[in-house]
């Protein structure tokens, strides 16, 4: 598919290229981010069936969950156009460049939204469909709305939003809720911090013209850190304490173990540089950042692959 050119006005791709249209829509739901997302559904998912749950199932509650994710997303796009406009790494979303008008982006976002309610309540139960509601509803009223633009907490307890997917998929499968999936969601609460703060670490300079507190805006690099060696730490603890409580064979917290390593080696290489005085992309806290992803994706591929063999 062509890109869309920088610069393109509205009233040319409303009454033009309709690919462009499309793809200006699609980049509304940040489908980056929901790729992410889906890789903490599935395995929770197998778990939650002890090996390959229903594949209808699992069409259905991906196809909602992306759904569900996508509305999130796109309120958040039109709430934070302002501050995408002055970010290098945002600034050619789709509400930062007018490419789509804010009343059709909302309806775009509402659509999606009952979308996934009715997908997951129909196509799963309506346990699912209530905690996607709820995950969307606190992404954008207290993540975006309350918190984003006014603590250097706000990725802390904000992005509980994004630790729903595990619990959406359990409850998917089982049509409750228990203490693995609770764990899950606690692997990805205690991951978010980190992954967030060496990204804001990179584009600090970006969040603090766009006057979003992120920590590493309001606290030097050292201390900024030290607090992604600590939730790091927290990250790879809890991510073990699934072992136990999830009663899984030695896959998981080998892999689990090996991959945490090598997370917690990178955070104490950026607290070293940190102490060494270097700042923003000198720190290469893009490593980091690359890391946690595929960290996250290896240990829950872990733990959905786990009950397969054991």
């Amino acid at each position: 598919m062509k890109p869309v050119e920088e610069g393109v006005p509205l009233a040319a791709l409303e009454s033009g290229d309709w690919r462009a249209v499309v793809q200006a829509y699609v980049a509304l739901a940040k489908p980056r981010i929901i790729e992410l997302l889906l890789v903490t559904t599935i395995p929770a998912m197998f778990l939650a069936a002890g090996g390959f749950p229903d594949w209808q199932l699992v069409v259905w509650t991906l196809l909602g969950g992306t759904a569900a994710a996508g509305s999130a997303n796109v309120f958040n796009s039109v709430l934070d156009a302002d501050i995408d406009a002055q970010m290098r790494r945002t600034r050619r979303r789709p509400m930062a460049r007018d490419l789509v008008s804010t009343p059709r982006a909302l309806a775009f976002g509402a659509v999606l939204g009952i979308a996934a309610t009715l997908m997951l309540g129909l196509g799963a139960n309506w346990l699912s469909a209530a905690l996607a509601l709820v995950a969307n509803l606190y992404y954008v009223f207290v993540y975006t709305m309350a918190l984003k633009r006014r603590t250097s907490q706000n990725i802390v307890w904000g992005g509980i939003a994004g630790c729903f997917p595990p619990l959406i998929g359990w409850t998917a499968v089982t049509g409750s809720v228990a203490w693995t999936p609770l764990v899950l969601f606690a692997i990805v609460f205690a991951w978010t911090p980190p992954h967030t703060w060496a990204l804001a670490l990179r584009y600090r300079e970006d969040y603090l013209n766009a006057h979003v507190p992120m920590l590493p805006v309001v606290a030097p690099p050292v201390r900024v850190a030290w607090r992604i060696l600590a939730y790091s730490v927290l990250t790879v603890a809890v991510s073990l304490v699934l072992w136990p409580v999830a009663g899984t064979g030695w896959l998981y917290p080998l892999v689990a173990a090996v991959a945490g390593a090598a997370m917690l080696a990178e955070a104490v290489a950026l607290l070293l540089r940190a102490r060494r005085g270097l700042v923003d992309a000198a720190l290469r806290p893009m490593r980091l950042f690359h890391l946690s992803n595929s960290y996250l994706a290896i240990v829950f591929i872990a733990a959905a692959v786990d009950p397969l063999i054991f």
